[in-house]
């Protein structure tokens, strides 16, 4: 098995955090890429690679010239995607600057990874709960994760590390449990889901965005979840397996990893980010609690804030 220790790249001067199972490079993913073995060494890649909407860590460029560039790294990293490993590539809408068009990326991407021979095992929709309010079109509340594998039958998929809870755990069939004590597969949509229990209990799965005062918001716009990409590491992955995120932004996926008993290797343009990154790691080696775990959540429905303020009256 692969180790971090025995990778060895040609230009250490960008290396911003190096450890025995984890390695950062501040610098072009394309760059790092390159100084990597020549061989297969990633189980998993999982990335969510900017969009091209003007964000404060992209240069805005043509949808045709992201495209292209898009597909050289995605060629890169396959180069070194194992036989047994996956792909998971997260993605929303581009928004054209004339007329306001939304086009799906995950549909532009799509050939990229099919004329590769890449195996699309699910489109997983991430639908969270709050975001920007659209004034002419209704406002977007998901974004997609592609999953691909290199091989039709020898991936990896860890069913029980990552059930959820059944509405009806305790219902039986016949004097049978009708469904697994260990929980539910969790579907390909990731969203809010409100089941009410017995007495009352209200059981509430939510893999939120990361905006105001969630546990886990650093200074980067756009940041992911920690449990989103939690739930792929546990599903699609084994203990000690090496995991990649090419555009890391402030570690989410490290963490996710490291937490987890995986490798980690990551790659960040930006010095703000890759700062960030290195100590969200450093604690994610120490199996610190820094990020907000995929359980049952608090329901919303309960809190006075819910409530409509008195000066709004009910007319007939």
């Amino acid at each position: 098995m692969r180790k971090i220790k025995d990778i060895s790249l040609k230009d250490f001067k960008k290396t911003n955090f190096y450890q025995e199972d984890c390695l950062v490079f501040r610098g072009d993913c394309l760059k790092l890429l390159s100084n990597l073995p020549n061989e297969e060494i990633f189980d998993l890649v999982v990335t969510s690679p900017p969009y091209n909407i003007g964000k404060e860590y992209e240069k805005i460029e043509s949808l045709e010239s992201y495209i292209e560039n898009q597909k050289i790294i995605i060629e890169k990293i396959c180069q070194k995607l194992k036989k047994t490993g996956s792909l998971c590539w997260q993605v929303g809408n581009y928004i054209t600057s004339k007329g306001g068009e939304i086009i799906p990326l995950d549909l532009l991407l799509y050939p990229i990874f099919k004329d590769l021979g890449l195996n699309l095992k699910n489109r997983i929709i991430w639908k969270y709960g709050h975001g920007f309010h659209a004034k002419r079109r209704f406002s977007g509340r998901y974004e997609v994760i592609l999953w691909f594998v290199k091989s039709e039958k020898d991936y990896k998929f860890n069913l029980d590390p990552i059930r959820v809870s059944q509405r009806y755990p305790g219902k039986l069939k016949k004097g049978k449990y009708s469904s697994n004590p260990k929980g539910k597969n969790p579907e390909d949509y990731w969203s809010l889901d409100c089941d009410e229990l017995p007495n009352n209990i209200i059981n509430t799965w939510d893999i939120p965005n990361v905006k105001s005062n969630h546990k886990e918001k650093t200074i980067h716009p756009c940041q992911f979840p920690v449990a989103l990409v939690e739930r792929l590491v546990l599903g699609l992955t084994d203990k000690g397996d090496m995991v990649f995120d090419p555009f890391m932004g402030v570690g989410s996926s490290g963490v996710a990893a490291l937490y987890n008993d995986r490798k980690f290797i990551g790659s960040e343009i930006q010095i703000t980010y890759t700062r960030e990154a290195r100590e969200r790691l450093k604690k994610a080696l120490k199996k610190e609690e820094i990020f907000r775990k995929d359980v049952p959540v608090y329901d919303h429905k309960q809190s006075n804030l819910s409530k409509s303020p008195k000066h709004f009256k009910k007319t007939d």
